[in-house]
């Protein structure tokens, strides 16, 4: 399988970043073809300019800034989101990558019956997101209704075939998580990137 990860996290140091690397490792020993996007590393503008706004929906050419994203995006059959929650939700720099990259032509087509909304993405057949959150789990899905969660699982899902399978890894509270408990998430994302048939 072709997998595409796209990391969001600004500090190299971080579980997240170790994270990535696992599963990244353990997807190229499963013999996995394998794109990686550091969003934070490469200095992504996740900011939408006047004018890219304006033609949003226009068939113009992809912004020079956006044309490998875009590439990747049509080359994979999978795609691994690796990032911290923040505020219940992705981070800006990925939220600005899913504004700006998975635009119409790209992601989807609208057709003017009520302008409504066809997946582009068909290639794409496998959604994963390997996560962290600073709330307890409790909190991040009863009270506020798992916003990050339904961005991904159904939002970008929309946008690709309609049998993609899908799966989530989160660690909760991670500020009161202990070193072992850190290691054990570690061996379910190994162990998660593992079962992807290839």
């Amino acid at each position: 399988m072709r997998l595409l990860f796209v990391h969001a996290h600004p500090v190299p140091e971080s579980l997240n970043t170790a994270l990535r690397d696992v599963a990244v490792e353990t997807a190229r020993a499963q013999g996995h073809e394998v794109r990686v996007i550091d969003l934070c590393a490469e200095g992504f503008n996740p900011v939408m300019s006047t004018e890219e706004r304006r033609s949003y929906t226009e068939n113009v050419s992809i912004p020079a800034d956006l044309v490998l994203h875009v590439d990747a995006l049509r080359w994979a059959d999978g795609l691994i989101l690796i990032y911290p929650t923040w505020w219940y939700a992705q981070p800006a720099i990925l939220k600005g990558w899913i504004d700006r990259v998975w635009r119409p032509g790209i992601a989807f087509s609208l057709h003017d019956e009520g302008q409504r909304l066809r997946p582009a993405l068909t290639n794409i057949g496998l959604i994963g997101v390997i996560t962290s959150f600073g709330s307890p789990w409790w909190f991040w899905t009863f009270l506020m209704g798992a916003p990050g969660r339904k961005i991904i699982l159904r939002g970008l899902r929309y946008c690709t075939n309609r049998r993609t399978k899908t799966f989530w890894l989160g660690l909760h509270a991670i500020d009161d998580q202990t070193e072992l408990a850190c290691s054990r998430y570690i061996d379910r994302v190994r162990a998660r990137i593992a079962r992807i048939p290839v």
